[in-house]
């Protein structure tokens, strides 16, 4: 039954969104990116901001959540754990998400393990887009923020 989604650790990660809202105009020589992200089938959306130093690792994060409890728990954790992380992790940790949902994986590890609250979806087709919403915009915000030379990088 899809009650059972909704354990006590879901509905606590969705209730904890750490970074919520937007960050302000970046200085024009950050490393900046915003992803957004929509679940077509239920309207779940994510809109993220990033910041990333020289090595694209986060160091500032801000994120717009409008969905359902389980796109916010993966938000909880995501904000929780995406300051110091790299493009790479959250590449990494997107695709091991992914695998859990839908071909049976283990899931995240490290930083992002906390993702794996969210197994149990994987029984539920139709919740995988609005998981994955903001894990999704995080990576693309995090990608867009990587194209990006900082003028005091290239000096």
């Amino acid at each position: 039954m899809i009650d059972a989604l909704y354990s006590t650790r879901i509905l606590t990660l969705a209730a904890n969104l750490p970074h919520s809202g937007r960050l302000p105009e970046p200085s024009p020589d950050a490393r900046f990116g915003t992803g957004e992200r929509v679940a077509r089938l239920c309207g779940s959306r994510a809109i993220v901001d990033v910041v990333l130093d020289e090595t694209d690792r986060v160091i500032d994060f801000a994120q717009d959540i409008k969905a359902c409890a389980l796109g916010q728990a993966a938000a909880g954790v995501l904000g929780e754990s995406v300051i110091g992380a790299s493009v790479d992790e959250i590449e990494t940790a997107r695709d091991a998400m992914v695998a859990m949902l839908k071909s049976g994986g283990e899931g995240p590890v490290g930083r992002f393990e906390g993702l794996r609250a969210l197994q149990q979806v994987a029984d539920y087709p139709a919740r995988h887009a609005s998981t994955l919403v903001a894990v999704e915009a995080t990576l693309e915000a995090a990608r867009q923020a990587a194209t990006r030379t900082s003028l005091a990088g290239a000096a």
